[in-house]
């Protein structure tokens, strides 16, 4: 039943994380930026430590130094292997001065486990051999054990040999049962080995389960917090869950970049785990950072780890960036390409609207020719509609005029009055009566058709020399220029219609263009444009 509960625990906890991507990726933002500002953590211990060395400058008492100086060792062991190492060697010179045997094994047994941590494996076996387990306290003979095995879990990283990995999982399985018969039942550090021991015995969810409820119980922001989430990550790997494992390495990491571990494998470890999921950029940065931090420790055994990894991982990073170097040439050609098909097609499409915009110019030149012709003939049009009907009327009353002057000659001729008839054909007056009328209404015809010609025209000459004349009615000048804007341009018929020579014509032309405000040669024109015409 139990076991049944904790596959259903973990089914719903795997679940829980398919839904829990966002929470990886606020993890790894805030890992991004810590990794970044990782000299502030260093800066931060440095600082911390100092304070602790400057209390010894007042401290005499040798009971006193050797706690200060297992202080300092304290913070040195995951912080500088060879500093911590010269702590502990004053801390066996102090324990020697004292005669105090427990300091100075207990002293020994750090200078073992940071030995084994900096991969110094001969001097690390050398030193716990010389040591008699059967004589050492309870509590130091813990510490004994799990050195030992700390000792045999870097020496099978560092060596990665199978035979000889099964002759120290063989000899740390007898360590950790040792540690577990000297470690109360029940408690957290008992029940963390028989997690291990479990483990190791391939029996991850038993495992995953004690380690989860001891994960609970420590303290966030503390290296003990570090190693647990690691554990975590270790056994989750194993049972296959990657979402999970993921998580924990990042609380690992992000928790030993906090605390400025420079020993640790959390980094490391999930470079490794990035670069199998495939986010090279941020395994290149975390594998590298990890051998900034090993280099900082100074530990050939952590170097020697990460060089086993950390040429694959930056060729597949050099690759990746070779490449988007080739896709960045190749997306320049192709844009460059690009850009010079567009202004092709830009210069063709500018020639085929310039083109356009020609062809719509003479178009529009073309419609204006049109309506300008087209005016003209409506004008034409206009005119010879008046003119005409004017004419018919005009040759009406001369047929009538001819016929009453031909009675009239008839009678005279028939009453034998001769002498009348000499009279008729003698004076002018009936001649003149008819040339004003027919002047008469031709200028009447004319304002029909062009009513404010005499303003325009007025508009021709200059002050003073304008004329004012009764409504409707034009002078010799204007008739002249009248006779113009209507078409008739031959100084001939001008001079036929008006009865006047063409000297005369000539005369009148020359005095009007005399009072014009533009030149004489640009003066016809003009009046040929004037007004327009008003149908109706």
């Amino acid at each position: 039943m139990k076991k049944t509960l904790l596959t259903v625990f973990f089914f719903l906890f795997s679940v829980a994380n398919i839904y829990s991507m966002s929470e990886t990726d606020s993890l790894l933002g805030i890992l991004d930026k810590m990794i970044i500002n990782r000299k502030e953590y260093t800066t931060k211990k440095e600082a911390y430590i100092e304070s602790i060395k400057k209390k010894l400058h007042n401290t005499i008492a040798l009971e006193d130094r050797f706690r200060l100086h297992d202080e300092i060792i304290s913070e040195y062991q995951s912080f500088k292997c060879d500093s911590a190492l010269a702590y502990v060697d004053r801390n066996i010179a102090v324990a020697q001065t004292l005669g105090n045997e427990e300091y100075l094994q207990n002293s020994k047994l750090k200078q073992a486990f940071v030995l084994s941590l900096s991969g110094l494996f001969s001097p690390a076996r050398a030193v716990l051999e010389s040591m008699d387990y059967q004589k050492l306290p309870s509590y130091l003979k813990v510490s004994y054990c799990w050195g030992y095995i700390r000792y045999n879990e870097n020496l099978i990283k560092y060596m990665d040999n199978r035979t000889y990995e099964k002759l120290y999982l063989s000899e740390n399985r007898r360590y950790r049962d040792s540690l577990m018969n000297l470690l109360g039942q029940g408690s957290d550090m008992y029940l963390k080995e028989k997690s291990f021991k479990l483990k190791a015995e391939e029996a991850y969810q038993e495992s995953a389960e004690i380690q989860l409820e001891l994960f609970a119980k420590v303290a966030p922001h503390t290296h003990g917090y570090a190693m647990s989430a690691m554990g975590l990550a270790m056994v989750f790997k194993e049972l296959g869950n990657v979402a999970l494992e993921e998580k924990y390495l990042l609380l690992a990491a992000i928790t030993d970049v906090q605390l400025a571990v420079k020993e640790n494998e959390s980094l490391l470890a999930l470079a490794i785990f990035q670069y199998e999921k495939g986010d090279v950029d941020r395994a290149f940065n975390y594998v590298q950072a990890s051998l900034e931090d090993a280099n900082f420790y100074n530990s050939r055994f952590r170097n020697a780890v990460i060089a086993k990894v950390h040429p694959i991982i930056e060729a597949t990073y050099l690759a990746k960036i070779e490449q988007q170097k080739k896709n960045l040439r190749l997306y320049a050609l192709t844009i460059s390409v690009f850009v010079v098909v567009l202004i092709v097609t830009l210069y063709f499409l500018y020639k085929q609207m310039r083109m356009v915009s020609k062809a719509r110019k003479n178009l529009k030149t073309i419609n204006n020719q049109l309506v300008s012709v087209n005016q003209k003939l409506d004008e034409a049009n206009l005119i010879r509609e008046r003119y005409i009907g004017y004419y018919i009327n005009q040759c009406a009353i001369y047929l009538d005029k001819l016929e009453e002057y031909r009675k009239y000659v008839h009678r005279k001729i028939k009453a034998g009055q001769i002498e009348d008839l000499q009279k008729l054909s003698s004076s002018n007056l009936v001649f003149e009566r008819d040339t004003e009328a027919l002047y008469y209404d031709f200028d009447k015809t004319f304002f029909e058709v062009y009513p404010n010609f005499v303003e325009e025209f007025n508009s021709l000459l200059k002050e003073g020399e304008r004329y004012d004349l009764k409504r409707h009615q034009l002078n010799t000048e204007l008739r002249i220029f009248a006779l113009i804007r209507l078409g008739i341009t031959d100084v001939n018929q001008i001079a036929t219609f008006l009865r006047y020579s063409m000297q005369t014509i000539y005369n009148y032309k020359s005095k009007v263009k005399g009072k014009a405000l533009v030149d004489s040669d640009s003066f016809e024109e003009k009046v040929k444009k004037i007004g327009g015409f008003t149908q109706g």
